[in-house]
C-alpha cells in the first residue's frame, strides 16, 4: 500500500486499506451471528418457535462458528482480499437462509448484506453480493413453498407461491441494486474527492512544514526574525519565548512591535536611518522585485547588527504579501572586515598605511576643497644602502622602521603616515607650524638608536596648503618631494659621499 504521513494517498490505497478495516468489521459481525443459536434456544424456551427443536441451535452455533474461524484465518492470511470480503458476505447470507429454512422469519435482513457490501465502495463485491443473495433467497424461498403453501389458504401449490414470491424478490432486488448502485456512485465520488482534497491538503503542509523547517532554521543563524504577514495584517515572531500574534494595524502603524523595542538600542547618528529602514509602510515596495533588502547599523552595547528584509510570498502581481524580518549580530564579522581593510591598507614591516591607502586618501582632495592647514610632508631614510650593503638587511629594515617610528610620533593625532615606497614615506597632516613639525621629526631621528645601527638620518620636505593656496593636493605632493630631495642633496654634500652610493 502506499502512504503518505498521515494519510492514504490515492484512491486504489484507500480501498485496499478501507477494505481491510470492513472486513475486520465483518469478521466481528460474524461472531455475533454465533450467539443466534442461544437466542433460538431461548425464544424455543418462551414460546416464540413452537415448531423448532434445540438440536437446531447447536446447528446454527457450530455451522457459525466454524465460518468465523474460517473468515478470520483468511483475514489473517488476505486482509485486503476480494475473497476475503466475498467470504464474509456470502457467509452471512447463508447464515440467513439457514434461519429461513429452519423457519425463523427473517425478511428485512436478507437486503442488508448488499448494503454492507457498498461498505467495500468495489461495484465487483457489490453486485457479486446482489445476485448471490438473490440466488440464496430464491433458493431458501423454494426450499419453504411447499410448507408455505400447505400452511396457506391464497396458494393451491408450492410452485404458485415459489413464482409470486420469486417474482417479487426480483422486483425488490432489481430495485435495490439499482438504489444501491446510486449510493455507491455517490460515496466512491465522494471519497475520489474526500481523497483528492486530501491529498492537496497534506501537499500544503508538507509546504508549510517546509517553511517552518526553513524559518526555524533561521531562527538559528538570526538573532531575531519576525513574520510580517500582509495578507492576514499579523505580526509574528519566530525566535524567542514570546511567540504571540500582533495585528497590523497600517498606515497607522509604521513599525512593528519587535523594531520599536529595538530603536532605542541604536546609537543616535544611526537613529534616523534605522526608522525609515524599518518603515512597514514601504517596505513592500522598497522590495519591489528584489528577494531582499539589508541595512547595517551599530547596537549601543553589541555593535554592528544587520537589518534584513526578506520575501516569503508573493501574489498572483507577484508582489510582496509575507515578508520576513531578520535581525542578525555581524560585529565578529565586521571586526574581522576592518582586520582585513587593516591589512590591506598597512604597510606589514612599519605598520603605517602603505600607498594604496595614501591613494585612496589624497584621492578626495583631487576633487574637494582642501582646509587651510593641510600640509604634506615627505621623508627619505639617508644612507639604506650602505647600512643593507656592510650590515645586512636586518639593519636595513631597523633603519626604515626606526624612520617610521619618528615620523609617527611627530605626528601623532594631526594626521596620517604612509611608506609609500622601499625608503620613501608621506604623511597628510593639520598643523598651523609645519617649520616645527619638521625639526620635530629630524630630532626625534638624531635621538634614534637601533640594535644593529646607532644612528639615523632623514630627509624631510614638506608643502603647505597655506603657503600655495592657488595649487593642488598633486602640485604640493611635488613640492614636498622637492624640498625633500634637496634636503636630501645637502646631507650627501655636508657628508661628502655620492648620493648613488648611499
Amino acid at each position: 500500500m502506499t502512504y503518505t504521513e498521515g494519510g492514504i494517498q490515492d484512491y486504489k490505497s484507500f480501498l485496499q486499506e478501507n477494505r481491510r478495516k470492513v472486513n475486520n468489521y465483518l469478521n466481528i459481525v460474524l461472531w455475533c451471528c454465533v450467539l443466534a443459536g442461544p437466542a433460538v434456544a431461548l425464544g424455543i424456551w418462551i414460546g416464540m418457535f413452537p415448531i423448532l427443536g434445540y438440536g437446531i441451535t447447536a446447528q446454527i452455533s457450530l455451522a457459525t462458528l466454524a465460518l468465523a474461524v474460517i473468515h478470520f484465518l483468511l483475514l489473517k492470511k488476505w486482509p485486503t482480499s476480494v475473497v476475503t470480503s466475498m467470504f464474509a458476505l456470502l457467509t452471512i447470507d447463508v447464515f440467513l437462509m439457514y434461519l429461513n429454512i429452519a423457519h425463523v422469519g427473517i425478511r428485512l435482513t436478507w437486503w442488508l448484506v448488499p448494503l454492507l457490501a457498498l461498505l467495500f465502495c468495489d461495484f465487483r463485491i457489490y453486485f457479486s453480493s446482489v445476485v448471490i443473495n438473490y440466488v440464496l433467497l430464491c433458493i431458501a424461498t423454494w426450499m419453504l413453498s411447499p410448507y408455505m403453501a400447505q400452511n396457506r389458504i391464497d396458494y393451491n401449490s408450492a410452485a404458485e407461491f415459489m413464482a409470486n414470491t420469486a417474482g417479487g424478490y426480483t422486483i425488490e432486488t432489481i430495485i435495490m441494486g439499482s438504489a444501491g448502485y446510486v449510493l455507491g456512485r455517490l460515496a466512491a465520488g465522494y471519497f475520489r474527492e474526500l481523497i483528492s482534497q486530501h491529498k492537496l491538503i497534506l501537499e500544503r503542509e508538507s509546504q508549510v512544514r517546509e517553511h517552518f523547517n526553513i524559518l526555524d532554521s533561521m531562527a538559528e543563524i538570526y538573532d531575531k526574525v519576525n513574520l510580517l504577514d500582509f495578507e492576514r495584517k499579523i505580526e509574528r515572531p519566530l525566535t524567542g519565548e514570546a511567540r504571540a500574534e500582533y495585528t497590523l494595524n497600517i498606515p497607522r502603524q509604521t513599525h512593528t512591535n519587535m523594531v520599536t523595542s529595538l530603536i532605542g538600542t541604536v546609537v543616535a547618528d544611526q537613529v534616523e536611518s534605522f526608522v525609515k529602514f524599518t518603515n512597514i509602510t514601504t517596505v513592500q515596495n522598497r522590495l519591489g522585485s528584489r528577494k531582499s533588502i539589508t541595512g547595517e547599523f551599530v547596537d549601543k552595547v553589541n555593535g554592528w547588527f544587520r537589518a534584513q528584509y526578506i520575501v516569503a510570498k508573493r501574489d498572483e502581481n507577484e508582489y510582496p504579501v509575507v515578508i520576513i524580518f531578520t535581525i542578525q549580530n555581524i560585529e565578529e564579522e565586521k571586526r574581522k572586515e576592518e582586520h582585513l581593510i587593516r591589512i590591506a591598507m598597512t604597510d606589514g614591516l612599519t605598520r603605517l598605511y602603505n600607498r594604496r591607502c595614501y591613494e585612496e586618501d589624497i584621492l578626495k582632495y583631487k576633487s574637494d576643497a582642501m582646509e587651510r592647514n593641510l600640509a604634506l610632508f615627505s621623508m627619505d631614510v639617508n644612507g639604506l644602502k650602505v647600512a643593507n650593503d656592510t650590515k645586512g638587511h636586518a639593519a636595513g629594515d631597523e633603519l626604515i622602521k626606526g624612520a617610521a617610528d619618528c615620523l609617527l610620533d611627530a605626528v601623532g593625532l594631526r594626521g596620517k603616515c604612509y611608506r609609500t615606497g622601499g625608503d620613501e614615506f608621506m604623511a597628510v597632516v593639520h598643523t598651523e607650524d609645519c617649520a616645527e613639525l619638521l625639526r620635530d621629526i629630524k630630532s626625534r631621528a638624531l635621538a634614534w638608536r637601533g640594535e644593529y645601527v646607532d644612528n639615523l638620518s632623514v630627509s624631510v620636505g614638506y608643502a603647505a596648503c597655506a603657503d600655495h593656496p592657488e595649487l593642488g593636493i598633486v602640485d604640493l605632493e611635488k613640492i614636498a618631494d622637492r624640498m625633500m630631495y634637496d634636503d636630501k642633496a645637502e646631507y650627501y654634500k655636508k657628508n661628502g659621499r655620492d648620493r648613488r652610493k648611499c
